[in-house]
């Protein structure tokens, strides 16, 4: 611990503390206290989670979804995200995700031969 930062009691004895010079506790009872991070981190770490001005594989595979599904279906259908290698496609109408599921292998395909998509291997047809 560096020197610069105060000592840390445990919450009985700040509770004592607090009770003893008759001044209230501010923290809730169940709350735990975490140690400080540098809000640089914290943004790097956010952007990263959350793929914001990066190029992410979904970005990729919205861009040219209508030419790997042809315009008909991209119409009523929407590829939402990847998960554990499969790419989950909302499709709002049954024959387009019937359609869909009867042409997945050569979807799945398609969406392999763009950049960053090579892990997806199965596609997951939803109703949305």
């Amino acid at each position: 611990m560096p020197a610069s930062e105060p000592h840390r009691f445990s919450k009985i004895a700040e509770r004592l503390i607090a009770d003893f010079r008759q001044v209230g506790d501010d923290d809730p009872p169940r709350a735990r206290r975490r140690p400080t991070r540098e809000l640089a981190e914290l943004i790097e770490e956010l952007l990263q989670k959350n793929q914001i001005g990066r190029t992410s594989p979904e970005q990729a595979i919205r861009d040219r979804w209508t030419e790997i599904v042809g315009a008909a279906n991209a119409s009523y259908s929407h590829p939402a995200r990847i998960e554990r290698n499969q790419l989950i496609v909302l499709a709002a109408h049954s024959v387009v995700r019937s359609e869909l599921f009867h042409h997945r292998a050569e979807i799945v395909e398609r969406v392999r031969k763009l950049p960053g998509c090579g892990n997806v291997k199965s596609l997951n047809l939803r109703a949305g």
